[in-house]
């Protein structure tokens, strides 16, 4: 089940958030870097999007597993607990996110995250072309599903 997060369950997004974003963060980023993404800190950041027009959602089996954001068709903050990955919970938030955009989905990856661009890549997702130099040596590359079809 997916459910919109709103104050009832934004705790349990950061906390997804957080622990996600940390255990995927971990290979690439300094330690001290790492340990800022606190729940607190994830808190304030879900709050502020949610602010700023952003609409989260969360997706609950026995227990909440992931979350994915939406802002127009830019999908964002897709995190799956490190425990509950490849299980098939990415591909049903990304199918949901995708179902919502009402123009072509886009995405922004990290060029190194393997993991995250094999996932997209699968979905239809594609290179645009457009990137942003995020550090010395590190971009972030956008991805759009051209193909709508391919979703399904």
């Amino acid at each position: 089940m997916i459910v919109p997060v709103d104050q009832s369950n934004l705790y349990q997004a950061a906390e997804i958030h957080s622990v996600s974003w940390q255990d995927s963060h971990r290979s690439f980023c300094s330690a001290d870097f790492i340990a800022l993404h606190t729940l607190e800190h994830q808190l304030e950041y879900l709050s502020e999007k949610i602010r700023q027009g952003s609409k989260i959602y969360m997706l609950l089996e026995d227990e909440p597993v992931g979350i994915v954001s939406l802002t127009g068709s830019l999908i964002e903050d897709l995190y799956i607990l490190p425990g509950r990955q490849n299980k098939g919970y990415g591909t049903i938030l990304l199918k949901y996110a995708v179902s919502l955009c009402p123009d072509t989905p886009t995405l922004w990856i990290l060029e190194n995250n393997v993991n995250a661009k094999r996932l997209y890549c699968r979905m239809g997702f594609r290179e645009t072309g457009n990137r942003n130099n995020i550090t010395e040596g590190l971009d972030e590359i956008e991805f759009a599903l051209t193909n709508r079809q391919e979703e399904k």
